[in-house]
């Protein structure tokens, strides 16, 4: 027995100083699915992993794989997990009525379906079929759309066939500062 066990033993260390609590800590993204998705603040469109378990999201760090961030991220993108679970974090809608002097909380999904009714209430009451020189425009001047400068090449072209080439809308903009 070498004299650093022997050591050990009078003043009685165990060989093994790591507690229990420690050897069974992980990572909380062990075991996690991960997606690629896009920061939502700037248009500079840094990569972000997103972990989530059992459909909650568990964190969001930087993509070191994106050739545009390399795995960093700004402190507002690295702030994105707080965003998400802040207790401050609004999850229904403000809506203020025609004539009303204030305003209504509402559910998200009342929104969505809101927004859906006006537009294609807009786009029935405003569609153009033929021009006046009787050629076929299948248009609406009714409603225009202004895109995110957080969207991607991929959501901007769905996008794009979708307002224009589905609902006929002419005025389809990005505000992208690429």
């Amino acid at each position: 027995m070498g004299i650093v066990q022997r050591l050990r033993n009078h003043i009685g260390l165990v060989p093994n100083p790591v507690s229990r609590t420690t050897r069974e800590a992980h990572a909380r993204v062990r075991g996690a699915d991960v997606s690629i998705s896009v920061c939502p603040y700037c248009a500079v469109g840094c990569s972000q992993l997103v972990y989530t378990k059992d459909g909650r999201i568990v964190d969001i760090e930087g993509n070191y794989e994106s050739p545009i961030n390399g795995g960093t991220l700004c402190p507002k993108g690295a702030a994105t997990w707080q965003l998400i679970h802040s207790p401050l974090r609004e999850l229904r809608v403000k809506y203020r009525a025609p004539y009303s002097d204030h305003w209504e909380k509402r559910p998200l999904e009342w929104a969505m379906e809101r927004i859906a009714q006006l537009v294609k209430k807009t786009r029935d009451a405003t569609f153009v079929h033929r021009d006046e020189r009787d050629l076929v425009v299948n248009r609406t001047l009714g409603i225009a759309h202004l895109g995110g400068a957080t969207l991607d090449n991929e959501e901007n072209y769905l996008i794009k066939k979708l307002f224009t080439g589905g609902l006929g809308i002419v005025a389809v903009e990005n505000q992208a500062r690429i």
